[in-house]
């Protein structure tokens, strides 16, 4: 019995799809954060390593009022690459992490797309997937103003 489940556990990895460089187009792009307050736009990390399997998301917009929102470390938040470090994964999947601006943290996380113009971005804590939630981001199609602004 053990060798059995031996050979499922080494088997059974190879037979799981698993996301390709060129599944990219389906998470790249504008997202449009649940809570509606910030814009995402991701895409290749640009690493100047010639790694365009890899994804990275940059903050360019935000909702606010007043002066534009800094990060932990005092620096304004437009701009700063959150997601880093995706790479394929299984099933359509990408792996990465995420990082809290307000408290710089990283967090592991996982992206998705289970249907057109929707991506599940799911934050999660040591390594393990079921210590995380899930959040349901919406394909951004909408205009972004001087230093993030987004319109109301």
């Amino acid at each position: 019995m053990a060798a059995w489940l031996a050979v499922v556990a080494l088997i059974a990895p190879a037979g799981m799809p698993r996301a390709r460089a060129s599944d990219a187009a389906a998470v790249s792009g504008q997202w449009l954060a649940q809570e509606h307050d910030g814009v995402i736009t991701i895409g290749a990390c640009g690493t100047g390593k010639g790694d365009a399997a890899e994804l990275c998301g940059r903050l360019i917009g935000m909702q606010y009022t007043g002066a534009p929102p800094k990060d932990v470390w005092g620096r304004p938040q437009c701009g700063i690459v959150m997601l880093f470090g995706f790479k394929p994964g299984d099933e359509g999947r990408w792996d990465g992490r995420i990082l809290d601006p307000q408290t710089g943290r990283l967090y592991s996380a996982r992206i998705w797309s289970p249907r057109p113009d929707v991506l599940n971005l799911r934050g999660y804590i040591l390594g393990m997937p079921f210590l995380g939630e899930t959040q349901t981001w919406t394909r951004y199609h909408g205009k972004i103003g001087p230093e993030c602004t987004m319109p109301p």
